[in-house]
């Protein structure tokens, strides 16, 4: 976890989205991660599993986050 904070004057930060029930990555290293890694923002998602960027309106949330910080 020896990872430098790219944004020092929290001038941006990094976006992690994670299905809770993923079973090629476990949810339990991407909340270690982020215990970590203060810089990121997490996102778990419940009863999501790996492919879950591909539901309906998933793409469309995550843009909306990612541009207007709404959930």
């Amino acid at each position: 976890m020896d990872l430098k904070n790219p944004f020092p004057n929290n001038e941006g930060s990094v976006h992690l989205w994670q299905g809770d029930d993923d079973r090629l990555v476990p949810v339990t290293l991407q909340r270690y991660i982020v215990s970590k890694l203060p810089w990121i923002r997490y996102h778990e998602l419940p009863g999501a599993g790996h492919l879950f960027p591909h539901a309906d309106g998933m793409g469309e949330a995550i843009m909306k986050e990612l541009l207007t910080g709404e959930k």
